[in-house]
């Protein structure tokens, strides 16, 4: 089965807590902290396989999550970290963060990886607190929660050109007469029901890879038909051949066929428009097409219309015209270059972590009343810190409460006007306020 789109939710491992520990020797009275660091939690990281065509693995899958860190140990010793979680993807697959729309990466290269979600680091045992006034902390940190997002994958089909026009104008025959795919041919609309894909062997060395795409209808980009499920791949294509049926045996109008094909591009994706097109005028065997192909050209003329390349008139049945739309697909290939495909996102961030949880220009907390007369404190900076709070220990909540005044917390409580004995929620740990 051929699947396209998918969405599902990636969890990056949490990392391990650090310990609170003291020496136990014998002969060592006065033994000092030794509760060693919790290990890093898994990254989530997406790598392309070459050998995958569909996202089909993923449609029924829609949670992946990395282990967690280990726990920090006495002794010093430093729990383990976690190993990666690799997913594998197709080529041609965009990453889109669904809570904000926005893409997270584009996998287009052979083996390519990115880090999708980060790993939480280890927390800190009590070696790390010791002072000359507390020799003998009783503070530790829990790992720091890994990322979490809700993702939806795109693919589209990497191919150099892309074949385009109305059903049964003659796409899949030119593809399978002139590479090496097998396509469903048939006397009928939408024989073409999934993306082919075939490999054309040039005269000059110069091979590339073509797309025939599922036929389009007037009305696609709005989705009638099955083009608008597939307009998506057209839009990595570097060239387009624009297959019109000049036999006019289903009694439609070449030109106006070329027109719609057209106008379903635009309303989809205005720069497949930029893309240079070659027309290539089908179905040149039969009785009326040369009579067509004269009006056509008229019209063209009429309509000065200049968005084609030029003119090729094919027939896959006899293989006339072939060698030179090879000939001529290649050399306008050689002098175009790549279009983007997904803005926002920079060239060479491929190997980069490429999202954050935590936007470090947002307000580190927000306060608002609930209902019930609980102040709530919310924040990415001030909920993770809450979260590598060890709460079993005593100096741990003293120093989270330190860190709260520092953030500026007790004043914009007093600001909002919360008074002695007031509630106040973090997450889903509650306490008195007192000025």
């Amino acid at each position: 089965m051929f699947v396209d789109q998918v969405q599902f939710k990636v969890k990056a491992g949490k990392g391990g807590d650090g310990m609170v520990g003291f020496r136990r020797e014998k002969y060592v009275p006065k033994g000092g902290p030794s509760g060693g660091d919790g290990g890093h939690g898994g990254n989530i990281i997406f790598k392309v396989d070459s050998g995958m065509s569909t996202l089909m693995d993923f449609k029924y899958k829609k949670v992946f999550k990395a282990e967690n860190g280990g726990n920090g140990a006495n002794k010093k010793m430093t729990g383990a970290s976690a190993p990666d979680l690799v997913i594998k993807v197709p080529e041609g697959t965009t990453v889109y963060n669904q809570a904000t729309e926005q893409p997270i990466a584009d996998l287009t290269e052979p083996g390519q990886e990115v880090v999708i979600a980060k790993g939480g680091r280890g927390g800190r045992g009590n070696v790390h607190f010791a002072t000359a006034k507390n020799s003998a902390p009783e503070i530790a940190e829990n790992g720091e929660p890994g990322e979490e997002l809700e993702l939806s994958l795109q693919l589209r089909v990497l191919a150099d050109v892309g074949l385009v026009g109305f059903p049964s104008a003659g796409k899949s025959t030119l593809l399978k007469t002139i590479t090496n795919s097998k396509p469903k041919v048939a006397q009928y609309h939408f024989t073409t029901l999934v993306p082919n894909l075939g490999i054309v062997r040039n005269e000059d060395g110069n091979d590339f890879v073509i797309a025939d795409l599922p036929g389009l209808i007037e009305g696609a980009s709005q989705g009638v038909g099955l083009g608008f499920a597939f307009l998506r791949h057209i839009q990595r294509t570097r060239v387009i051949l624009h297959v019109v049926d000049m036999s006019g045996v289903e009694g439609r109008n070449p030109y106006d066929d070329y027109q719609k094909i057209n106008a379903e591009l635009k309303n989809f994706d205005p720069q497949l428009l930029k893309r240079p097109q070659i027309i290539v005028a089908s179905k040149m065997d039969l009785p009326d097409a040369e009579t067509n192909l004269a009006h056509f050209k008229a019209e063209l003329e009429k309509n000065g219309d200049q968005l084609a390349q030029k003119i090729d008139p094919i027939s896959a049945v006899t293989h006339q015209g072939l060698t030179t739309l090879i000939r001529d697909t290649g050399m306008l290939l050689a002098e175009t270059p790549k279009f983007p495909v997904v803005s926002g996102l920079e060239e060479d961030a491929a190997n980069d972590v490429v999202y954050t949880a935590a936007d470090e220009a947002e307000a580190p907390f927000a306060i608002h009343r609930d209902e019930d007369g609980v102040w709530v404190i919310s924040g990415a900076k001030i909920e993770r810190l809450f979260k590598m709070t060890n709460l079993d220990h005593t100096q741990s909540l003293i120093r989270f409460t330190r860190q709260m005044r520092g953030m500026g917390i007790d004043e914009a409580l007093r600001n909002v006007g919360a008074q002695d004995g007031d509630q106040v929620r973090i997450l889903d740990f509650t306490f008195d306020y007192v000025n």
